[in-house]
């Protein structure tokens, strides 16, 4: 199978690695920024490409691993290719690609990714659809070469799944970070929370959230809450923060 990979950010890089080393051709790769399509390009032994017409028009599948908002100028431009085209965003629509190209789909790896840090996806959920079976079989076969968790999940679905990723990712590290710099402002290694951070995770990987939530907010310790409120007296945006997820802990209990 060959493949051509458009895009040379996180998602484009892990997963033209991936591909490789699961004995798939990756023929070509394009980016917006040309020096970054040959260095992903010489990565995983392709050739960079500086414009989309150049796209190998008899390559099985062209992954489009772009912004959001760049799917659909991309896809206009590969109206020639003959193969399966599939976009790897949680949040755009399969219609995206509606009178575009003839054959195409979604090819979601639910993960969060940094090209600094290796990750293994056989665990990674991917979640696929398209437009007939004929390109559908092609993402199962492409997706079970990489995962042991590929899953047809349609455009709503997926839209629901990625609002739950952004909390349960985005929104957590953002978190993390607001930590660091309580921390840092008073002279506290971030490093004191990495078990803490590692517990937390690993609980939920065997219970639901719910089953194993605890804090002051959880015991209605209102004192605390008020203690912490006031340390925070300075700073009235993460004081509204702190407040509307204890009073969000509060309601679950």
């Amino acid at each position: 199978m060959k493949v051509v990979i458009i895009g040379s950010g996180n998602v484009a890089t892990h997963l033209a690695k991936a591909l490789l080393n699961s004995d798939v051709e990756i023929a070509q790769i394009w980016s917006n920024t040309y020096k970054n399509a040959v260095e992903l390009a010489d990565l995983v032994g392709a050739k960079a490409i500086k414009q989309l017409h150049e796209v190998e028009a008899t390559a099985d599948l062209c992954i489009i691993a772009v912004k959001d908002d760049a799917i659909a100028t991309i896809a206009a431009q590969l109206k020639d290719f003959k193969g399966v085209v599939a976009h790897t965003a949680g949040a755009v629509n399969l219609s995206v690609f509606s009178g575009l190209v003839a054959n195409y789909g979604v090819f979601y790896p639910l993960q969060t990714f940094s090209k600094t840090k290796e990750i293994s996806f056989l665990t990674i959920p991917i979640c696929i659809e398209a437009n007939n079976e004929h390109t559908l079989s092609i993402l199962k076969l492409v997706g079970d070469k990489l995962s042991k968790k590929v899953k047809y999940i349609d455009s709503e679905k997926r839209k629901i799944l990625h609002l739950a990723a952004v909390f349960a990712c985005n929104f957590t590290n953002h978190l993390y970070a607001i930590s660091q710099e309580i921390l840092e402002a008073n002279q506290l290694e971030f490093d004191l929370l990495r078990p803490l951070i590692s517990e937390t995770a690993n609980k939920v990987q065997f219970e639901l959230p719910t089953q194993v939530q605890t804090g002051p907010a959880f015991r209605k310790d209102e004192k605390t809450l008020h203690n912490h409120e006031e340390l925070l007296n300075s700073q009235p945006e993460l004081k509204k923060i702190y407040k509307m997820m204890s009073d969000g802990i509060k309601k679950t209990r």
